[in-house]
């Protein structure tokens, strides 16, 4: 497996993960031989179609869920070998915003005590009054104001509760933060409001971001890197505007087609649509899983599984055809 050379040390880095579930016809492979890496300070975008193993990647990464083989290095070590007492201290620096802001808040809790929760549990502060005065700082720093310090979830807008969302997340001083799809229950408007806040609170933070989302126009705005995911195995990484100037993989080249283009001049990489059944999840054969509807399928694209390569310096693909 070829990787990505960085002159510094990636602050996350995931080797060979893989993450398959029991069901009743065999193991279902969400996500199988991933690898990657993000820099302190960037965004990995990743970006797939429903079902391709973004969301169980992103837990995998945060050891929410068990990895069934494979590393997770977190300034350079395997997480996975951390017993309870390290991973409960280790949590404290990676945290996770969720898709629902609705659905991931309590609503029998006020927003005060949302953004307080997670610094009784670490028992952070032991006066009251410093607690809540932290809690008025979180507030401020996600643009929520102190009137809606008593309100509850159900009371708020989906922008509000997303900024709740993100002041529990950054409550414990993380480092690294995983974004599943966190926009993409929002209107338009509001999803510029939230990716901007994050950005502002990254650079001012130094945050470094997994951004998960099957909306490419978002990805392309926040991300310094994309990952394209399809059936739980990486097609393609490059940095952003390289991967939205040039795709190679056919699956990428069939996403970024079916972005919708504002215009009757509009011009789109092709104009044929992506076709075919999809390779089932479970027990899948050896070879590439995009082969079935795939233009360029060939031989060699059976019998094993395509490796990420380098075909350009920091752009890589899986594809058999391309790596000839």
């Amino acid at each position: 497996m070829t990787q990505v050379k960085n002159e510094s040390a990636p602050l996350v880095e995931v080797r060979g993960l893989k993450k398959y579930f029991k069901t009743p016809y065999g193991m279902l492979h969400a996500v199988d031989d991933v690898y990657l890496s993000i820099e302190k300070g960037k965004t990995l975008g990743i970006v797939g179609e429903s079902g391709c193993g973004k969301t169980t990647l992103g837990r995998v990464t945060l050891r929410l869920l068990e990895a069934t083989a494979g590393q997770v290095l977190y300034k350079g070590e395997n997480i996975l070998d951390y017993d309870k007492t390290r991973m409960a201290e280790l949590k404290k620096s990676m945290q996770l915003i969720f898709q629902d802001p609705y659905a991931s808040l309590d609503p029998r809790m006020s927003v005060r005590e949302l953004i307080a929760e997670p610094l009784r549990i670490a028992k952070a502060y032991s006066a009251k009054s410093r607690l809540y005065e932290r809690v008025e700082e979180l507030m401020d720093s996600v643009g929520l104001d102190h009137r809606f310090a008593e309100s509850y979830a159900h009371e708020m807008d989906g922008g509000r509760r997303q900024r709740t969302g993100i002041a529990r997340a950054l409550a414990l001083d993380p480092e690294f933060i995983v974004c599943d799809e966190p926009v993409s229950s929002l209107d338009v408007s509001i999803q510029a409001q939230i990716l901007n806040l994050m950005m502002d609170l990254q650079e001012q933070r130094g945050l470094t971001y997994m951004f998960i989302t099957h909306d490419l126009s978002v990805v392309r705005y926040i991300s310094s890197e994309i990952a394209v995911m399809y059936l739980g195995q990486c097609v393609e990484r490059a940095p952003s505007k390289e991967l939205f100037k040039n795709p190679r993989h056919p699956y990428t080249i069939g996403l970024l087609n079916a972005i919708p283009v504002p215009s009757l001049r509009g011009k789109k990489l092709s104009h044929q649509p992506m076709s075919g059944e999809l390779t089932s999840p479970v027990a899948p054969e050896p070879g590439c899983r995009f082969a079935p509807r795939c233009p360029k399928a060939c031989p060699r694209c059976k019998g094993a599984d395509p490796q990420l390569s380098e075909i350009e310096s920091g752009h890589f693909v899986a594809c058999g055809e391309l790596s000839r």
